[in-house]
């Protein structure tokens, strides 16, 4: 790959710009869309399931506010445990290497060494370069070679959880916004617009934010949505005809 110096392609500049904690702004980042989509399609499929089913605008709102409730707890909950997971299982494996760095400082060297030449480098390169990381930081070398982990920036499993809770909110009070105060007869047309936008927006940050293609993010956000929006209207459009 080529880039013009100077320009946003620029390697310095896309350096400069990602910074040197992308894995934690990788993991806010997923947290956050996932959370805002979850929030806009989950909310979105249940208010049009119930408005395929009635049009008692009580009830609609009453399920939506149920649904963004239930959901933000869930996706709360939900990424608390999985990142608590991930950061135990950080912990162990760095307890697990330094025990066999206090074992085995030369054997572990050695390792360093040979997973170095396996990247490129020469043997005579890869032991300098083994050496001087070991006796700089043994650690801190073997955790990112070995298992790309950086022993000072752990998974946080707080921040996960409140960003997923928070994102979820806000994209689930679009739809939930539309059904309370847009009238009856336009409800199911501006919802399904407003959602369609919501998650081609989302699409386009989280490309833009990630450095990734941004159509297919949008495309495979508002293809997604309309889904699970017609599939969940098109159930309670059969379950309010034949329960009604």
């Amino acid at each position: 790959m080529s880039f013009e110096i100077g320009t946003d392609e620029d390697p310095r500049h896309f350096h400069e710009e990602l910074g040197d904690n992308v894995g934690t702004r990788l993991n806010w980042l997923r947290a956050a869309v996932l959370g805002a989509n979850d929030g806009i399609v989950s909310t979105a499929g249940v208010v049009m399931g119930v408005a395929g089913a009635t049009d008692d605008s009580g009830a609609i709102v009453i399920a939506g506010i149920a649904a963004l409730t239930a959901g933000a707890l869930s996706m709360g909950a939900g990424e608390y445990v999985s990142v608590s997971t991930q950061r135990d299982s950080e912990r162990s494996i760095l307890g697990l290497e330094a025990a066999e760095l206090r074992q085995m400082p030369k054997t572990e060297e050695r390792e360093l060494a040979a997973m170095y030449v396996e990247k490129g480098l020469s043997p005579e390169t890869a032991e300098k370069v083994a050496r001087e990381l070991t006796e700089h930081d043994a650690l801190r070398a073997h955790a990112d070679i070995e298992f790309g982990i950086d022993p000072d920036n752990l998974t946080n499993p707080w921040h996960a959880a409140w960003a997923s809770m928070l994102a979820f909110t806000v994209g689930a009070l679009l739809p939930l916004l539309i059904v309370a105060f847009v009238p009856d007869s336009v409800r199911v047309l501006v919802t399904v617009l407003s959602v369609v936008a919501a998650l081609a927006l989302t699409g386009f940050v989280s490309a833009r934010i990630g450095y990734s293609p941004r159509l297919p993010a949008v495309l495979r956000n508002v293809s997604g949505g309309l889904l699970a929006m017609g599939v969940t209207y098109l159930i309670g459009t059969l379950a309010g005809t034949t329960l009604g």
